[in-house]
């Protein structure tokens, strides 16, 4: 109990000094929230080209497919808040020699890289997914049982798509810079922000079984409509709880050809 109060409080005072430090540049935020702006209204504005020509996504109505797409900004918002400005740093701090001084902290170098930074211009993307998931399932008159069930599997996205992200990182031990590697990845998640049955067969397995996508929007979108069946949570909770694991194991593998600055 007592390690995990530590914790606490060395998280608030991340996230304390984080945040001063971001908003020196208080203009950012109105430049986050306008590039937000634009990108969610081409996705909508997509999707809506894709409804207003009669051609639909097999078992998605419009609002159904909103929460796709609310999902998918959702996530969006969280790593640009949370992944994006930790993990990145990774390549830097093994590039730079300064990983040294985390692996010597009386603390997990794991926890300490991937929380140690919070960016407040991902806060927009995260206000603007909710809003468009809230609107949506206004729409649809949702029972709460199923957005219990469904905060449930976005808690399971997070850590999915985090244990995913993390995993890179650790591999600018070996290759140094990865950034290439990132930006693949961003791409190919790009694929959650529409239904998955929108995709081809051939699509639809890969995007479920070598890159999650299916687990990371579509699954959380279907719970909270009711169209889940239980076996899909179920291995919701199976991949974030493999995935956080082998990110442990991964890590502690990556160290062991790590050579510090001072070798």
């Amino acid at each position: 109990m007592n390690k995990i109060k530590v914790y606490g409080k060395v998280l608030k005072l991340f996230w304390a000094t984080a945040i001063a430090a971001e908003l020196e540049y208080r203009l950012n935020f109105l430049i986050a929230v306008f590039s937000s702006l634009t990108n969610l209204t081409g996705s909508i504005f997509t999707l809506f080209l894709f409804y207003q020509t009669n051609y639909t996504f097999p078992g998605w109505s419009w609002d159904e497919s909103l929460i796709v797409l609310g999902m998918f900004t959702l996530l969006q918002g969280i790593s640009a808040t949370l992944l994006v400005p930790n993990l990145n740093r990774i390549v830097e701090q093994v590039q730079q020699g300064t990983l040294d001084f985390i692996l010597l902290k009386p603390i997990s170098s794991q926890y300490w890289l991937s929380l140690r930074s919070l960016s407040p211009w991902g806060f927009s993307d995260i206000i603007f997914g909710l809003m468009i998931i809230i609107y949506a399932s206004y729409q649809i008159n949702l029972n709460l049982a199923n957005c219990f069930l469904s905060l449930i599997t976005v808690g399971f996205a997070i850590i999915s798509l985090y244990s995913i992200w993390f995993m890179l990182g650790a591999t600018s031990i070996w290759f140094v810079k990865i950034y290439n590697v990132t930006e693949v990845l961003r791409g190919l998640l790009e694929a959650g922000r529409y239904p998955i049955s929108a995709y081809p067969a051939a699509y639809r397995i890969f995007f479920t079984f070598v890159v999650p996508v299916t687990f990371l929007t579509t699954v959380p979108a279907e719970t909270l409509i009711g169209k889940n069946q239980e076996i899909w949570l179920l291995f919701s909770a199976l991949l974030a709880i493999f995935l956080l694991i082998l990110s442990h194991c991964f890590w502690q593998f990556a160290l062991r050809f790590y050579t510090s600055a001072s070798s």
